[in-house]
């Protein structure tokens, strides 16, 4: 059984992604796939747990979302996809051989603390950058430029060229990208074990589409995707298995103030302050409904 609700361009799923993949979306419809789906580290996802048997049994379940990705994206489409360091070998050797692997982009954020005592911990996740045809595909170059230090800080001067001048003050990122992990006072911060920064999916949709471009994200937990796609004029389908993350989509891409009778409300977060004397003072921002 499945639930959709779509209203101005956005479309939610509450469903099994293999299934509105396979079922519900036509064969190169989608312009950008954005897909981040479980690591199989065994992380509990409300009623979910990831984790498969083995490895196979992992690689087995992700090729058959990878190949219906690749079936319903469009001839000049692009496909995103994020997984744990671990399994991205498996993803990347399949997908090199079907697709065009433009680059292989790591995640870099900060440690909130000690993640390990024994062995280097993580602090990075690995995300591929796909295009069906590299002779045709959106990439929107200027709208993403980010500072050059080079030419904007160290005003150093470029001899190589004809007259010589300053170094470029912008440049397009490379393929190490630094944002900041969610945290729990931010303001887009949802209750979800695996939320991912809109900074970090606005670069990709500014990048790989345009406005009016269709933007599909299977594993949607927070709708970041679309919410993200919303607010740039993109338009967007999504889909989420777990009825706890469907309602923050509904609120947060929709704009439903209400669920089956539940009122639908922002997470709320109690701020944690000391007064002049060192005491504790506990400010509880209420939640709203959007």
């Amino acid at each position: 059984m499945w639930e959709q609700h779509t209203s101005n361009g956005h479309t939610i799923f509450h469903a099994d992604a293999l299934d509105i993949l396979r079922d519900r979306i036509a064969t190169e419809s989608v312009d950008l796939i954005f897909i981040d789906p479980p690591y199989n580290i065994g992380k509990q996802f409300s009623n979910f747990s990831d984790k498969w048997k083995s490895d196979a049994d992992y690689a087995e379940w992700a090729y058959k979302l990878l190949d219906e990705c690749l079936r319903i994206l469009k001839p000049n489409g692009t496909l995103y996809v994020m997984t744990s360091t671990q399994a991205m070998p498996y993803f990347d050797i399949y997908l090199r051989d079907q697709i065009v692997i433009q680059s292989r982009i790591i995640w870099h954020y900060d440690s909130s603390g000690v993640q390990a005592t024994k062995h280097f911990g993580s602090m990075y996740e690995p995300i591929l950058y796909c295009v069906k045809d590299k002779t045709n595909y959106v990439f929107n170059s200027d709208d993403i430029k980010v500072e050059a230090k080079t030419g904007a800080k160290r005003k150093l001067i470029d001899y190589r060229k004809s007259i010589p001048s300053l170094y470029n003050s912008q440049k397009v990122p490379g393929n190490v990208w630094y944002f900041p992990r969610v945290r729990y006072l931010m303001a887009e911060y949802e209750d979800h074990p695996a939320q991912k920064p809109e900074s970090l999916l606005e670069r990709i949709i500014l990048a790989s589409t345009n406005k009016d471009d269709l933007v599909l994200d299977p594993f949607a937990g927070t709708f970041t995707t679309a919410a993200v796609a919303k607010r740039l004029g993109r338009n967007s389908i999504s889909v989420e298995s777990q009825e706890e993350y469907v309602k923050i989509g509904l609120r947060r891409v929709l704009g439903w103030q209400e669920y089956r009778g539940e009122p639908l409300f922002l997470p709320k977060k109690n701020n944690i302050k000391k007064n002049k004397d060192g005491q504790k003072i506990t400010e509880s921002r209420d939640s709203t409904s959007l």
